[in-house]
């Protein structure tokens, strides 16, 4: 068979990609088909925790392979499953769990078994169906929020653009300011909300950490309502922030908890954990996935989860995310009136800016860094938690010259604009 060259002729057209091909993977560096290297700040959108080409995962992998056993549908039971679920109820403090393919497959799961939870609790049956005048279902999101791409997880999420043209979406999704506390109480009705869902530090949002008594009200006023509490860790879980779960600060348990992006290290992974009372509403058939939580992807997500869950790793994240902030103090200090604010905890981290950030992260690739937005003004920092000063003092450099580069132009633009 011949060898096709690369092309993306052959693709749906929905990303914005640049021309380099990446083909190649070292640690914290992406290597494309010309030899370049770029330092890579975005990890695959938090993706790849442990880096590119991460013994770990290497040697998780080959074992898997070598036993022969990539997947056998959910029909039947496998050890790496089962262990991985064990490890992650150990380390979340949840009772069950349920393995899917993302994090958009894990947010529909995640209002799907809160609305059962609901109607049990109303006194729902098969035979029966609703009791009179139930109407438990409404969801509610917070401002800024992203929960997912599918038509539920696009529904709880707060941006038009990704909503509007593929309306009808899910229904019952109301959309409340996290800075309102009286409009929040007022909105987490016991009559007509079966659950709220929130990220202890929206991503996509702008890097926005919800403080720990926000998480504390919402866990007091849910509770006493009989309303489940989601919380979206897709990608401030699994260690990002140098703890292993996101929400630890604020001691509280929600009645969900949904985990992806680094699970599995680069492979496709997502986690539901529930409480036991949420599990109780679930019955078999309720619910399904063909290759979630096959033996292969949970062999290697076993090997990823206990690594990042190491005390000596989380430290690690702790401070390098220390390192991270006093880099980006610095930049903000040289640049007065560029930055506005810094934000986030870990190694996920946010840079608002008084400017809009696309030429930023575009000049920063062409300097050989890998960044992303978090909004038209934010510059998202996701590296791998492996990374190291040495690095992140690389990148800063690499990030300041592209800032000093889009300022300078900009300058020379409005220098010429004023003088036609």
């Amino acid at each position: 068979m011949s060898t096709t060259p690369a092309s993306p002729d052959a693709l749906l057209p929905i990303y914005r990609q640049p021309d380099p091909v990446m083909e190649r993977g070292e640690g914290c560096e992406v290597i494309d088909t010309e030899g370049r290297r770029y330092l890579d700040f975005t990890a695959g959108i938090g993706v790849t925790a442990l880096g590119h080409g991460s013994p770990v995962i290497r040697r998780a992998a080959e074992a898997a392979l070598e036993r022969g056993l990539l997947h056998t549908s959910n029909l039947y039971r496998t050890a790496p499953g089962e262990a991985l679920a064990a490890l992650l109820v150990e380390l979340t403090g949840m009772d069950r769990v349920f393995f899917c393919n993302s994090g958009g497959e894990g947010m529909e799961g995640a209002f799907k078994f809160a609305r059962k939870r609901a109607r049990v609790r109303a006194g729902w049956t098969p035979e029966a169906g609703d009791p009179p005048g139930f109407r438990k279902t409404g969801i509610v999101a917070f401002h800024g929020a992203f929960h997912g791409r599918l038509l539920g997880s696009v529904a709880a999420t707060w941006k038009r653009l990704y909503r509007d043209p593929f309306q009808p979406v899910m229904p019952g999704v109301t959309f409340v300011d996290p800075t309102d506390r009286d409009a929040l109480d007022a909105a987490l009705d016991a009559e007509s909300v079966a659950a709220v869902v929130a990220e202890p530090i929206q991503g996509e949002g702008g890097i926005r950490p919800l403080p720990d008594d926000l998480l504390q009200d919402l866990r007091r006023w849910t509770e006493a309502r009989g309303i489940a509490l989601i919380l979206d860790e897709i990608q401030c879980g699994v260690g990002r922030t140098g703890q292993f779960r996101a929400h630890e600060a604020a001691g509280i348990r929600p009645d969900i908890l949904v985990l992806a992006k680094p699970l599995a290290g680069g492979l496709p992974m997502g986690a539901i954990l529930v409480t036991e009372e949420v599990a109780s509403a679930m019955q078999p058939g309720d619910h399904g996935t063909t290759f979630g939580g096959g033996p292969f992807v949970t062999a290697v997500a076993l090997e990823v989860v206990r690594t990042i869950a190491e005390p000596d790793f989380l430290a690690h994240v702790r401070a390098r995310g220390e390192t991270l902030v006093r880099l980006l103090e610095g930049m903000a200090q040289r640049h007065p009136g560029v930055v506005r604010e810094i934000r986030g905890r870990g190694l996920m981290r946010g840079m608002e800016l008084t400017l809009e950030v696309a030429p930023v992260v575009a000049a920063a690739f062409r300097k050989g860094l890998l960044l992303v937005g978090a909004g038209p003004d934010t510059l998202r920092f996701l590296p791998p938690l492996i990374i190291t000063d040495g690095e992140l003092e690389c990148g800063m450099g690499m990030l300041e010259a592209a800032l000093v580069e889009v300022l300078a132009e900009q300058g020379a633009a409005a220098a010429a604009g004023g003088a036609s």
